[in-house]
């Protein structure tokens, strides 16, 4: 059978369900991330910069599409909106950046049981995201719309300190927070989850779309959409805020805003979850068939 016939089709239903699932778990991790401090050894330091594995596991086991957006939909309604400041155009950049690499992470793996595969994507979703940001941090920089500089009148010495937190997030955020939980989740939740959607799992080498997985439309996409992340920054930093805002009082209840966006994420989460656990229960009582 031809790579064509064995595409990966989801219903709309089942869509907007690992959309928003991937959007609460994801907003809800995000809120930890919030209450876990940072560790300083000299001049580096140590941070958990998210927990990836979660939108990887879902891109991977799933469209990657909607797992991804979702996911960075999360990230703006509760570690942005919910805590009482949004950053307006300046959010665009980090909405491109992780949608794209989150997408491009999970189009990587056809074999979610091929641990190569999962392990290969996982690492490389988180590096693809933080090279875009690394990159664009650099940009700014030399083009002049924000000032930092380790080095007085060095503006190279910003590739210096974009290369070693580029290099700290990668291999310990990345490791620790992406690869291994990845590497356990996938192959061990494969088979099992997709039952939740009313959904048979998708056979192993079967496609999202048929021709390479990295195929020329998605690299010159994602150029573009860099682009597009790139310039929404750059007009951010100078000054076009387009729909910035803080709330009054948003930074001294800072705390108590964590723990409410914790609890709209959670609450979220568990409703999905529950309407996804009664229709498993329903169709398995009607004797139903997954949908294709």
């Amino acid at each position: 059978m031809s790579t064509l016939k064995n595409r990966y089709t989801l219903t709309q239903s089942q869509k907007m369900m690992i959309f928003v699932l991937s959007m609460s778990l994801y907003g809800l991790s995000n809120m930890f991330t919030e209450l876990i401090p940072s560790l300083q050894l000299g001049p580096i330091e140590l941070s958990v910069e998210y927990f990836a594995f979660i939108p990887l596991t879902l891109c991977m086991l799933f469209h990657p599409l909607y797992a991804a957006v979702g996911a960075a939909v999360g990230e703006v309604i509760f570690g942005e909106l919910m805590l009482g400041q949004f950053g307006g155009l300046g959010e665009l950049e980090k909405f491109i950046t992780f949608s794209l690499a989150m997408y491009t992470a999970g189009r990587m793996v056809s074999d979610p049981k091929n641990r190569r595969q999962v392990g290969v994507a996982a690492i490389s979703g988180v590096a693809i995201h933080q090279f875009f940001s690394s990159v664009i941090d650099i940009v700014k920089v030399w083009v002049g719309v924000e000032e930092l500089e380790a080095v007085k009148g060095l503006a190279e010495s910003i590739v210096i300190i974009e290369g070693v937190g580029f290099l700290n997030d990668v291999l310990f955020s990345g490791i620790l927070f992406a690869l291994l939980p990845t590497l356990y989740l996938v192959p061990r939740l494969y088979g099992k989850i997709e039952p939740l959607l009313g959904m048979k799992p998708r056979e192993r080498n079967m496609k999202y779309a048929s021709g390479a997985w990295l195929p020329p439309k998605l690299v010159i996409g994602g150029i573009i959409l860099s682009l597009l992340a790139l310039g929404a920054e750059l007009l951010s930093e100078s000054g076009w805020s387009i729909g910035e805002f803080e709330l009054p009082g948003a930074e001294s209840h800072e705390g108590s805003l964590i723990w409410l966006s914790m609890l709209a994420a959670a609450v979220v989460a568990a409703a999905v979850i529950i309407v996804l656990l009664r229709r498993a229960a329903r169709r398995r009582q009607g004797g139903g068939q997954f949908d294709a």
